[in-house]
């Protein structure tokens, strides 16, 4: 997970919220985060990258949609991320002030 770019870990966490991911379903979940708009060539490229390091599989809804799901490797990145996180914050629960 350290030699992904912020980017990619909020595509991570945007896919682990997800029921039925696919390319427009995970710019939506971005653009809520962002405010703003998340551009294509930025978003499939790097859901390319994570595929690659073995973070997401791809699939094929239809013969013009992907979907995406994270793997067992990916799951485990955001996991550990997590608990890193964690060891800073404290419990997620709690408010931070």
């Amino acid at each position: 997970m350290d030699n992904l770019t912020a980017f990619q870990r909020d595509v991570l966490y945007a896919l682990a919220g997800l029921d039925e991911a696919y390319g427009l379903a995970i710019k939506a979940e971005l653009e809520d985060y962002y405010e703003g708009e998340v551009n294509h060539g930025r978003l499939y490229p790097n859901l390319d990258d994570l595929v690659e390091h073995g973070y997401v599989e791809k699939g094929q809804i239809d013969r013009r949609t992907n979907s995406y799901e994270l793997t067992d490797i990916g799951a485990e990145a955001l996991s550990k991320r997590r608990e890193w996180e964690n060891s800073y914050l404290g419990d997620p629960e709690l408010a931070i002030t």
